[in-house]
């Protein structure tokens, strides 16, 4: 209809037929993009609710919590942080020094086994390759659970329970196939001439890896150093089953002692460390963003 109408109209009103049609096209468009938006912000409204209710609510008293759903508290209570950092017999710092810990070694551990074990699979030859790769994969299948009883009798018998041990040296024998996959995917994608040019300047396997591979990958170990990060700060279930004194307890095993079963649960108390348990991940997810998004698309993960 538009090029009938340039088609059928004076030279002269040529050009002021195109621009108010383009300029309609344009208004259009901008109409388009602003509901998009609009949608777009109102359902991240929607996800980011609860989070802006549990900072809400580690400002408020106990009893105004759960009977105000608002996200202005009525009485500032800044006491809630203060005192559920020292509320415990153990203080606060304690937990997260302890959480630091093992999660810094397990992100370490990951990423050097993880990445010697992709190395193997993506970039060398060897007799059963592709039947190892496969059985790797597999265990991607098996959930945690199936496995939990033959391995705590395991390091029950090493004399591991109750220490990090547990928590720490698997992470250092590539026992994580997720991390494997995505650092193979990424690997392969490399040229290989690489290898074959370094091969002839004399460079073995390991120099390759360390040399060459590691530096070109930084997205994916950046990928997998944060997924490593919030899996392993937010890991419950494992040290529950392995750690028991109090003062080895993790930031997860510390949150879950305010809920009492015999008094009040402090709920502010417990909002309050729960918003700074979060802030580690958030920053660290902050700073590497980048990274994280490019190690997944070129890693073929979508």
């Amino acid at each position: 209809m538009a090029d009938a109408t340039l088609a059928a109209a004076p030279l002269s009103n040529t050009r002021e037929i195109a621009r108010a049609i383009w300029a309609e096209k344009a208004k259009r468009a901008r109409r388009a993009a602003l509901l998009k938006h609009l949608f777009l912000i109102g359902c991240s409204l929607i996800m980011i609710y609860p989070l802006l209710w549990m900072v809400a609510s580690s400002l408020k008293p106990n009893n105004q919590i759960f009977g105000d759903l608002s996200l202005w508290p009525s009485e500032f209570r800044w006491d809630n942080y203060t005192s559920g950092w020292n509320g415990m017999s153990v203080s606060f710092s304690t937990f997260f020094a302890n959480s630091l810990f093992v999660t810094v070694l397990s992100v370490i551990g990951n990423v050097l086994s993880c990445s010697f074990a992709a190395y193997a699979f993506a970039r060398l030859e060897f007799t059963g390759k592709n039947i190892w790769f496969a059985l790797m994969m597999m265990t991607l299948m098996i959930p945690y659970h199936v496995v939990l009883i033959p391995q705590y009798l395991t390091f029950l018998n090493l004399g591991w329970v109750d220490t990090y041990l547990p928590l720490i040296v698997p992470q250092f024998l590539a026992g994580d196939a997720f991390f494997i996959f995505l650092m193979v995917q990424f690997f392969r994608q490399l040229p290989r001439e690489l290898d074959e040019a370094a091969m002839i300047d004399g460079c073995s396997a390991f120099k390759i890896y360390w040399a060459i591979i590691m530096p070109l990958s930084i997205p994916a170990i950046a990928t997998a150093a944060i997924f490593s990060f919030i899996w392993t700060w937010d890991d419950f279930l494992g040290p529950l089953v392995y750690l028991n004194d109090v003062k080895d307890y993790t930031v997860p095993l510390a949150l879950r002692m305010f809920n009492s079963q015999d008094s009040v649960t402090q709920y502010g108390q417990m909002f309050a460390m729960s918003v700074l348990s979060i802030l580690p991940i958030f920053v660290f997810f902050i700073i590497f963003q980048r990274l994280i998004i490019r190690g997944i698309a070129m890693s073929g993960l979508k």
